[in-house]
């Protein structure tokens, strides 16, 4: 019981210290109440927790010091901001992060909220970019393990790793690329639909805004007043009927050339890392330089990856490291079997 005690006491702690640290980020927003309340309820807890310690007769523990992971997290939540940390707080149980993930439009309360807008960002890109460089970094090592495995000329290895890393990093932009640009006329036709009805058919609009915000708590009487006042201004009308009806934010529809980019350069980052050994030493020792980087890589992302998991660095690390070797044994070994037969 007393080690299961230290442990949540250790836990209760560490939420305590990154609500704080969270809260020194939203200074002066009131965001940072929240977690200054939030921060003195873990450290409650935690004190429920050495309590119990005590009472089981063991040692009260030294002054908590964040782990690695925890200043980590904290220092890239100082320099990001919280919004794109958001999953790697969540899985390490950190509360309040739905305060930046909501996709619409607060309710206002008073007519005098009505035209503020309230930016959302993003939680995902840490972690699209973080997948980016696994896939580059896994798909071309495998590819020159593979070609290796056939043949030893180093030149040809190099070509073929240069040609993996090219054509892997545009076809991942074209196919982002793509997406994103069908994903964002499918917002602008739904938006374009909502400017219309909203130019034809003011007052059903209107309507239907004020039964959302019933649907939300806000007196119908005053529901429709609110109503009125966005629909009295057509561009924040359309901006509302969109946040509100559709579930988007016009401003955010993201950007299909950015998109692009960044998949491109993700991938090429992680690509590039098997092919540096082949062009930096010299071809005899190249392949094992190539082993030895790709295994350190792999081990990072797999670590990197644990933040978002809540999982040990190490179990993260070596789980990656595994599944690489695998596939690269793989490639290497069907290679040689090529390089045999064709030989």
């Amino acid at each position: 019981m007393s080690g299961h005690a230290f442990e949540a006491w250790r836990e209760e702690q560490r939420s305590a210290w990154l609500y704080r640290t969270i809260a020194e980020t939203e200074a002066g927003t009131p965001r940072q109440a929240l977690f200054l309340e939030l921060a003195q309820a873990a450290e409650q807890q935690a004190a429920i927790w050495l309590a119990e310690m005590e009472r089981a007769g063991q040692a009260a523990p030294a002054a908590y010091r964040p782990d690695p992971r925890s200043r980590l997290v904290a220092w890239l939540a100082r320099r990001l901001g919280v919004a794109p940390m958001r999953p790697v707080l969540a899985a390490m149980k950190v509360r309040g992060m739905v305060l930046y993930s909501q996709p619409g439009h607060a309710v206002p309360s008073r007519l005098d909220q009505v035209g503020e807008r309230h930016a959302v960002s993003g939680g995902g890109s840490l972690r699209a970019a973080v997948f980016g460089v696994n896939d580059g970094l896994v798909s071309n090592a495998s590819l020159i393990l593979g070609v290796a495995g056939a043949t030893g000329d180093a030149a040809v290895v190099m070509l073929s790793g240069v040609a993996g890393l090219l054509a892997g990093a545009f076809s991942m932009a074209a196919g982002e690329y793509v997406s994103m640009r069908a994903q964002r006329e499918f917002y602008e036709y739904q938006i374009g639909l909502e400017r219309e009805e909203l130019e034809h058919y003011p007052d059903e609009e209107a309507a239907e805004l004020a039964l959302i915000y019933q649907a939300k708590g806000v007196p119908a009487d005053q529901a429709r007043r609110l109503a009125d006042a966005l629909i009295a201004d057509p561009v924040q009308a359309l901006d509302t009927l969109a946040r509100e009806e559709l579930g988007l934010n016009p401003d955010e529809l993201g950007s299909p050339l950015g998109a692009a980019s960044a998949s491109f350069g993700a991938f090429a980052v992680g690509a590039g890392i098997p092919l540096l050994p082949y062009l930096l030493l010299a071809p005899a020792t190249a392949m094992a330089g190539t082993i030895a980087v790709t295994a350190v890589g792999l081990f990072g992302v797999g670590a990197t990856l644990s933040l978002f998991t809540g999982r040990g660095a190490w179990h993260g690390g070596l789980r990656m490291l595994a599944i690489g070797a695998a596939a690269g044994a793989a490639t290497w070994a069907i290679g040689r079997a090529l390089g045999v037969a064709l030989g």
